[in-house]
């Protein structure tokens, strides 16, 4: 904290004062860590191997069956009690606390798909047997990491045009303006729909395509602060002085609108985790198989005997997007210098 400037120090102090976005962000850091490491807590091969005197690390290296004394060639699957039991006499495994990843399907149970919790299956398993746990792990990895890529990528976006409009007015802005009007009104939905029948949606081409049509919601704040602010006697002075457009935007007008920008970002954000879970709800979302959120809400939907899909799909949501605003809110309050 002591290389902080004063004013940084300062918003740092607003933001720990704000108790529930102080914790919040703590929380939301701990699943957002627990997730990215979903390969070592949620995981259908072995993080380690000791055989026969020899290590092996299946859960970064693919190896053949024969490599443990198998008739086989092919990939070696550790679900196969007799290469579990081989692997146990000849040496120890280590395993991950949960032996499922997203798309493994567990034949084991002693009850039709979808099962319900157990202690073999913490939360059951889904309504193709897949581990409920596990996929929501990387379902929500999958969604922080695509809806703060969409945040960043429209929000770039969004406050580069509000501020060349902005700073500049006159006709860039009009014609902006008329241009943003016509974007605005084009059916994003039903462009989606009608390019997944052209083009297997996948994760980048999901994010090309709500970013090119999401981009818009901070313009008009943005291009609001910079008219307010363009024609202060700062601004003017910087201008006679022959200061380039670019430095008088970024250090003498930006810092300005922070603190509109950040009283919408958690609704960008939340906006963007709720984009894809209502594009995989609707089936035009990820490939089919991937872990998400919103495929497990439509499950829930689709299985009202197995109510522990929809409960825990609509929590995980929940949990995740309050937290998120919670977070902002402290952020927001932090920004603002009439907030001591």
């Amino acid at each position: 904290m002591s290389r902080l400037s004063p004013v940084n120090q300062a918003r740092w102090a607003r933001f720990r004062s704000n108790r529930r976005g102080y914790w919040s962000l703590w929380i939301f850091a701990l699943i957002f860590v627990l997730s990215l490491c979903s390969e070592l807590i949620a995981n259908n091969r072995p993080l380690a191997v000791h055989y026969q005197g020899s290590w092996y690390f299946p859960v970064v290296k693919n190896y053949a069956e024969s490599d443990f004394g198998g008739p086989l060639t092919t990939q070696a699957d550790y679900q196969d009690p007799w290469l579990q039991q081989r692997l146990e006499n000849e040496g120890w495994v280590l395993w991950a606390p949960i032996r499922f990843s997203y798309d493994t399907i567990d034949f084991a149970t002693q009850t039709p798909f979808p099962s319900p919790p157990s202690s073999r299956n913490w939360l059951g398993t889904d309504a193709n047997g897949g581990d409920v746990l596990a996929r929501i792990l990387y379902g929500t990895r999958l969604s922080i990491i695509f809806g703060l890529m969409l945040t960043l990528c429209t929000s770039a976006l969004g406050i580069l045009a509000g501020a060349v409009q902005g700073y500049y007015g006159g006709r860039i802005d009009l014609w902006g303006q008329r241009f943003i009007e016509v974007w605005s009104g084009m059916p994003t939905l039903f462009l989606i729909i009608m390019l997944s029948s052209v083009v297997q949606p996948g994760f980048w081409w999901l994010l090309g395509i709500t970013t090119l049509f999401g981009w818009m919601g901070l313009v008009g704040v943005v291009r609001a602060e910079f008219l307010r602010t363009r024609n202060f006697d700062y601004i003017r002075a910087a201008q006679a002085m022959g200061v380039s457009d670019r430095l008088i935007i970024l250090r003498h007008m930006l810092p300005n609108a922070m603190v509109a920008t950040l009283t919408f970002l958690p609704f960008i954000l939340c906006g963007s985790i709720s984009t894809l879970a209502s594009l995989d709800f609707l089936g035009f979302g990820m490939p089919l198989g991937s872990p998400s959120l919103g495929e497990l809400l439509l499950q829930g939907k689709n299985n009202l005997q197995a109510p522990w899909l929809g409960i825990t799909a609509f929590f995980s949501l929940a949990i995740l997007l309050s937290l998120l605003i919670f977070i902002f809110e402290a952020v927001r309050d932090a920004f603002d210098p009439l907030r001591s």
